[in-house]
């Protein structure tokens, strides 16, 4: 009975376990650039936004279509009167008039009636001038909704590949940072042993000590910037707070390269295209103002039915055509077209601004590229012969024949050659995003 009772509890608590070991393996995610994009299209915030707004527009096509359809309304009406001309009226219309209704005691005195008026009326839009210019103006501002949001899918990936290659980068500096440490411990505890036996003075083993406390000091801010980053990572994927990001990518640097500096300014990027639609939808706008002077014609049809018990009685219907002809407004149609006149300027002007902002957008970020890759084979240069330099002067300096400051150059010198090229390829990686992403290549 003990032993049954002893396999029943481990039973439960591998069965309590299981829970926490599965929430331990979803609380570390493998993530490269690519896996992080995708998780932004999907989760992000501001895309959904971005896509909701597409919504709206898709909304207002919707209603755009009241300007040609039909429109029915049904209303039932219930009068209850004793006033001798409704009373009459009400009566006739029921259908239940009678010749003793007309003696002058009962019309002027008539009984209470009941009138339930079920009524049905129909307005189909005939000749509507700004209706068609409406239209096409809410169908190109949702063009230009559509293609504002593949900006913003656009914008929100830059973002998310900067953020992805500031964690890397940051990662990969803590890495150089603590191999100096390791080393430069090392470099202490031989300059402590010096000290000791009096080949060294104590500045010179104090000397080693500040440079350890610097590269300590160091990894403490490197360590905060990859928790910064981690966490806006994290906001940008919509990922809990409690996750791990391990990244699976790297600096990659390609061999392909644009030859020459772009010279021409990019018209096929999305926003530009998308400032060119509103400037339509300014012009659309002008268009459907002015057709508001015109004359409207719409038919109707009507059909009555009163009873004093309600769905019963005398019916009736009606059917005619109706125009409006707004011939004077106070100006208010004047001042409306002016507006929507500036309006379109003011679209025009950020047309050609946006057009002109995107060559230097696209120069800049080319040239910044260029730069970037040259760099690194400088930095990568560096770097080595930093190392040597590093390896041979610490050979001498643990048989004493090179100086404390000599060594901390070195030392100096080899770890801010690793971090500039790890900051060469940084840049390079979000130069080459930035020109796609001024491009409109994303």
């Amino acid at each position: 009975m003990k032993l049954h009772k002893a396999l029943i509890g481990v039973c439960l608590a591998g069965a309590l376990c299981l829970p926490n070991q599965a929430v331990a393996a979803d609380a570390v995610m493998r993530l490269s650039l690519a896996d992080a994009l995708e998780r932004a299209r999907q989760n992000n915030y501001t895309i959904k936004a971005a896509r909701s707004r597409v919504d709206q527009s898709e909304g207002r096509v919707v209603q755009s279509r009241q300007a040609f359809l039909p429109k029915v309304t049904l209303s039932e009406t219930l009068m209850i009167s004793n006033d001798p001309g409704a009373a009459l009226v009400f009566k006739l219309q029921q259908t239940s008039l009678q010749n003793s209704d007309f003696e002058a005691s009962r019309m002027t005195h008539p009984d209470v009636i009941n009138d339930f008026n079920t009524s049905l009326q129909v307005m189909q839009p005939i000749y509507n001038a700004d209706a068609s210019a409406g239209r096409a103006m809410a169908l190109t501002a949702k063009k230009a909704q559509e293609l504002l949001t593949v900006r913003t899918e656009e914008t929100i990936g830059l973002q998310v590949t900067k953020l992805y290659y500031g964690l890397l980068l940051a990662k990969k500096n803590i890495e150089a940072v603590e191999q100096s440490i390791a080393t430069m411990q090392g470099y202490s505890a031989e300059a402590a042993k010096g000290y000791n036996v009096g080949m060294l003075s104590k500045s010179d083993k104090l000397s080693t000590e500040v440079r350890l406390a610097e590269l300590q000091e160091q990894r403490l801010l490197l360590q905060d910037e990859i928790k910064n980053a981690g966490d806006m990572l994290k906001v940008m994927l919509r990922l809990d707070s409690a996750v791990t990001i391990v990244l699976t990518g790297d600096f990659v640097v390609d061999g392909h390269f644009p030859g020459e500096e772009p010279t021409s300014s990019v018209e096929n990027r999305s926003d530009i295209k998308a400032y060119e639609m509103f400037r339509m939808v300014a012009s659309y706008q002008e268009e459907m103002v002015n057709k508001s002077r015109l004359p409207r014609l719409n038919a109707f049809l009507q059909t009555n039915l009163h009873s004093d018990n309600i769905f019963s009685g005398g019916s009736s219907f009606a059917v005619g055509l109706n125009m409006q002809w707004n011939i004077f407004d106070g100006m208010a149609t004047s001042g409306r077209i002016q507006e929507t006149k500036a309006q379109e300027r003011e679209a025009l002007y950020n047309y050609e601004a946006a057009k002109s902002n995107t060559l230097v957008e696209v120069q800049k970020s080319f040239r910044s590229l260029k730069t970037a890759k040259t760099r690194i084979v400088v930095a990568a240069k560096s770097l080595e012969e930093a190392k040597v330099s590093l390896d041979y002067i610490g050979k001498k300096y643990k048989t004493g024949m090179a100086m404390t400051f000599e060594l901390l150059m070195r030392e100096q010198a080899f770890t801010y050659s690793k971090m500039r090229l790890n900051q060469a390829g940084y840049d390079y990686c979000v130069s080459k995003k930035e020109l796609e992403y001024y491009k409109g290549g994303m």
